[in-house]
């Protein structure tokens, strides 16, 4: 089962980052990140969701993916991705406009991409039937074996 409590989620973060974002920024953005997840899973909104990673973690989310394309250049650090992420999941109005809108901002957009999904299927009630059929599709079935067992533990469970 997922974990109950915010803290709870955020000390698992540290310890699982720890071992491979080893670095003070590192573990801020995955604990941002995770929080976002935690927070959207619990049904909090957008606004209260936004609050608190800028509260929390300092972030400056009163940006849009309009402003932020015209000058923005792939970037593949944790303080030049995930704030773009988390903001186009925040001007999102569904699931696949998450990923459209956080793709279009030309960064390092299969990060960005999943950081932003993660947040929206959270959001949203979790990917489409329609992109979840055909991603399954292309992916190898030792893949699709672990994304079944994590659904099964974590999300099915939520239910």
């Amino acid at each position: 089962r997922a974990y109950d409590t915010l803290e709870e989620t955020l000390e698992v973060t540290k310890q699982s980052t720890k071992d491979t974002h080893n670095h003070p920024e590192g573990l801020k953005v995955a604990q941002t990140t995770s929080a976002c997840i935690f927070l959207a899973r619990k049904g909090k909104s957008k606004e209260e969701i936004k609050e608190y990673i800028e509260k929390t973690f300092g972030y400056n989310l009163n940006r849009t993916c309009d402003e932020i394309r015209p000058t923005y250049d792939f970037d593949v650090t944790c303080q030049g991705s995930v704030p773009e992420s988390i903001i186009a999941f925040l001007e999102s109005t569904n699931f696949e406009n998450a990923i459209r809108l956080a793709v279009s901002l030309g960064g390092d957009a299969d990060t960005m991409g999943a950081i932003t999904g993660s947040i929206a299927e959270a959001y949203y009630g979790g990917v489409p039937d329609d992109i979840r059929k055909e991603v399954l599709k292309r992916l190898p079935n030792e893949f699709v074996e672990v994304m079944q067992k994590f659904y099964q533990k974590y999300v099915e469970n939520e239910k």
